[in-house]
């Protein structure tokens, strides 16, 4: 089932696009992808498709190419209102027409027009970018070929029809009617470790013996139904490299193609010294998205909880793993957004527990995804004096204004440090990445079975951990060689970031061959120094992989100085256009256009406009973008952003049972009260929707019973993790109480636990070490997720200045079966 805009129906009608195949060239931290798509009008009348195609946020599209039977026509960049008007011009004329552009909504979204295609006739599509690979926790760079794009929700007011993402349809997951087949090259200074993915691939293919290049490819079978990701593990990768790239052979020299260009990779270790200590300071800010899309299910299957759900579990782990003396608030968001405090306040047992109540009743309420309202708010306010303000962004990314949330982002980078969490299949990596590149922080994706909380956590410990500061970059040159940096200056560095500086070589050196780079920095208050060499007269060819993202780099600062600046300061916009077509790189100012004149004659026949559907994961009923409307719902003006919220809330409640349900009357009944609801809902806003359409929009099997509307839901009393008892169970000290709850996450009754409590020691004290016990003995598995709580906890104990210590351990251990030493425990 799909929307009616004409391409797929209900009675299977063919579609355009009938397969993709992705070619990959991975060098260390940088990449070059190639994408293939065949197209084939299968009608009887001349057919203009357009097709959404999503990319990585910080992609360089360098090259197009369109075939059209047997002709093959290359794209040129152009200014884009001209090569919209060649565009109209050639299809106007009945030639086959060809163009692509960066949506103005989201740069990880580009329109693909595919012009008129004459029926019968064939044409494939190819597609080149570059990217970097975005640096993950645990040291892997993550490629993510982005095949779910979700509908971007637009705030009231925005022009929807100028988006990228208002032209995307939508299939069933598994019902995508092309197939993707996906090939890839790794080669890097370092050997290759492994390479992981969350889809199935074939065995890695190592080509030398020094394991520096392998080969990897997607598994046969392959449903393009997800995000496909790969994540590369590399040895030695906190090493620095200098690489540099030769000219493009005809390009004038000078000019930043016709010159050769150098990129540095500075990936900092932090020592392990480092590493353990925290810091007592700063302003905590969880900002969370409480939009009706954040009650979908985290994933398809039994079980499985909902993003809010989640969102309440991380919230939870956060508040008790502050430190003491910190300051904090939460922040929800929707169509609207509201604060926990009217301002942020100190961290104390008192706002502690007044957030944790709070918490426990938060909901995804508050309607649509409007993210830009509530950072105006936060960055109006007046930062702490000595409290570094830290931003955690919790979103499921289905925004519709991205360039303007990013801009906003990076005008205030220098007091805002942002952590951003894109949940569930579909977050849009432009926003995830974007604010977390701009505001000096760290992106996490949480996707398929992945939990959020050991992600968060992974984030918090860069946040309470010292960064790499006071950074010096010095090129040492021949004076004949001149640098010119493409990239900003790097303030700071934080654990697990990495930053790619690229600079243009102009001039040559009659003597010197080699030139060196020195990076000083301070870490922990230490001074570190690293110098590289590099050859001024590279002769290897990478296919201009660093030249283009050094253009891209610089082409998306002056995008954003021309927008700071409203388009007033002169020859920024001219300057961005000359760069995107001088390296053949996309931007938001010029355009890929290819015009295949063919012989001129008018095609006959009327002109049809089809949309290529971009795959949707589709939990059951989460939006109401999976559903067909007919006609009639048009003709009343029905407004999709107004409705997603109540019909979000009305379905998900219920889906989520009907997902794990095992009983098939249980279910057909449960999809009966779905039906029963939705039905209820759109008769009153719309005056139509009939008991069969409620039906079919939920894919039942049979008709529904009358009596199926009025069965009650089914309740179940959830299972709490323990884990979670446990926490909750701290107070913001770092103790335990002993008492009944704990002794019941323990299994064990209050006597049980009080009887083996050595003489003379405190009754918290011997409560908090039974609580650590248990962790280092059940809970090592999880320890990511309770690590600092422990450390608060250590400290706690520690404090109170305990002389019988190891008594209390050996007990501890004595009862609760475990063997845990008290180094172990940090005591």
């Amino acid at each position: 089932m799909v929307n009616c805009c004409g391409l797929v129906t209900v009675k299977n009608e063919p579609v355009p696009l009938k397969s993709i195949v992705v070619e990959v060239s991975v060098q260390g931290h940088v990449a070059t992808v190639s994408s293939t798509l065949q197209y084939e009008n299968q009608e009887q009348s001349p057919l203009e498709a357009i097709f959404v195609f999503p990319l990585p946020g910080e992609a360089a599209v360098c090259r197009f190419s369109a075939k059209i039977g047997q002709t093959e026509v290359v794209a040129e960049v152009q200014e884009k209102q001209k090569a919209q008007e060649q565009y109209d011009d050639a299809l106007s004329s009945g030639q086959q027409a060809f163009l692509l552009e960066e949506s103005d909504e989201s740069p990880d979204v580009f329109k693909l027009s595919v012009g008129s295609l004459p029926p019968g006739e064939k044409a494939s599509v190819s597609l080149d970018y570059v990217t970097e690979l975005a640096v993950q926790a645990d040291d892997g760079l993550r490629l993510c070929l982005p095949a779910v794009l979700n509908p971007r929700y637009l705030p009231q007011g925005s022009d929807s029809g100028s988006g990228g993402s208002a032209q995307v349809s939508s299939v069933p997951a598994g019902s995508v009617p092309y197939s993707l087949s996906l090939s890839a090259h790794v080669s890097s200074p370092h050997p290759i470790s492994r390479v992981e993915s969350n889809c199935p691939l074939d065995p890695l293919n190592y080509l030398n013996t020094e394991k520096t290049q392998a080969t990897v490819s997607l598994a046969a079978g392959h449903q393009f139904d997800r995000d496909v990701e790969l994540l590369l593990y590399y040895q030695d990768t906190y090493q620095p490299t200098a690489i540099v790239e030769a000219a493009q052979a005809s390009a004038k020299p000078g000019s930043l193609m016709g010159d050769p260009v150098v990129m540095l990779s500075l990936y900092p270790e932090f020592p392990k010294d480092v590493m353990s200590s925290m810091t007592s300071h700063g302003e905590f800010l969880f900002v969370v998205d409480r939009s009706g899309s954040m009650e979908c299910p985290m994933h398809l299957g039994s079980g499985s909880q909902d993003r809010i759900g989640s969102a309440r579990d991380t919230l939870l782990l956060l508040l008790k793993s502050l430190p003491m003396g910190c300051y904090f608030n939460i922040i929800g968001f929707g169509s609207s957004y509201e604060s926990f405090f009217p301002k942020s306040v100190e961290y104390s047992q008192k706002t502690m527990d007044e957030a944790l109540q709070k918490v426990k009743e938060m909901r995804a309420d508050l309607g649509g995804t409007e993210i830009l309202q509530p950072l105006k708010h936060i960055y109006s306010q007046p930062c702490l004096p000595d409290q570094p303000r830290q931003l955690f962004l919790f979103t499921d990314g289905e925004v519709g204004n991205t360039k303007e949330v990013l801009d906003l982002v990076k005008t205030n980078a220098g007091s805002h440090r942002c952590f951003s969490f894109g949940i569930g299949e579909g977050a849009s990596t432009a926003l995830i990445s974007g604010v977390a590149k701009q505001a000096r922080g760290h992106a996490q994706f949480i996707t398929g079975q992945d939990r959020m909380q050991p992600k968060v956590m992974q984030s918090l410990r860069f946040a309470l951990q010292p960064a790499v500061v006071d950074i010096s970059v010095k090129w040492n040159v021949p004076k004949e060689v001149s640098v010119t940096p493409l990239s900003p200056p790097i303030r700071v560095v934080f654990q697990g970031q990495r930053a790619l500086l690229y600079a243009q070589l102009t001039g040559e050196s009659s003597g010197d061959t080699e030139g060196s780079v020195t990076v000083k920095y301070s870490l922990a208050k230490q001074p570190v120094e690293n110098q590289l060499s590099f050859s001024l007269k590279p002769t290897e060819n990478t296919g201009m992989t660093v030249h283009r993202l050094g253009a891209r780099t610089l082409i998306q600062s002056l995008e954003v100085e021309e927008r700071e600046q409203d388009g007033e300061k002169e020859g920024v916009k001219e300057k961005v256009i000359e760069l995107s077509v001088q390296s053949g790189v996309s931007s938001a100012f010029t355009a890929f256009i290819a015009v295949h004149k063919g012989d001129g004659e008018a095609l006959h026949g009327p002109l049809l406009h089809r949309h290529v559907p971009t795959p949707m994961l589709k939990l059951r009923g989460c939006s109401l973008t999976d559903w067909d409307f007919s006609s009639s719902v048009l003709e009343r003006d029905m407004k999709l952003s107004e409705l997603d919220e109540k019909a979000d809330q009305l379905v998900c409640s219920a889906s989520k049972f009907v997902v794990g349900t095992k009983s098939m009357s249980a279910k057909n009944k449960t999809e009966g009260l779905l039906a029963s609801r939705v039905k209820g809902f759109f008769s009153k806003q719309l005056g139509f929707f009939s008991k069969q359409g409620a039906c079919e929009v939920l894919e039942c099997d049979e008709d529904c019973d009358e009596e199926d509307f009025d069965s009650p839901a089914p309740t179940s009393k959830p299972v709490r993790d323990p884990l979670l008892q446990l926490i909750s169970l701290q107070k913001a000290s770092g103790s335990w109480v002993l008492e009944a709850a704990l002794a019941e996450v323990l299994v064990k009754t209050e006597e049980e636990v009080s009887k083996p409590k050595p003489a003379q020691v405190d009754q918290e004290v011997w409560a908090t070490v039974l609580a650590l016990v248990w962790l280092y003995g059940f809970k090592m598995e999880a320890q990511e997720e309770w690590q600092f709580l422990a450390m608060k906890a250590v400290s706690w104990i520690q404090a109170q200045k305990v002389a019988s210590v190891s008594e209390c351990v050996q007990a501890g251990n004595t009862l609760l079966g475990c063997q845990v030493q008290k180094d172990t425990l940090g005591l």
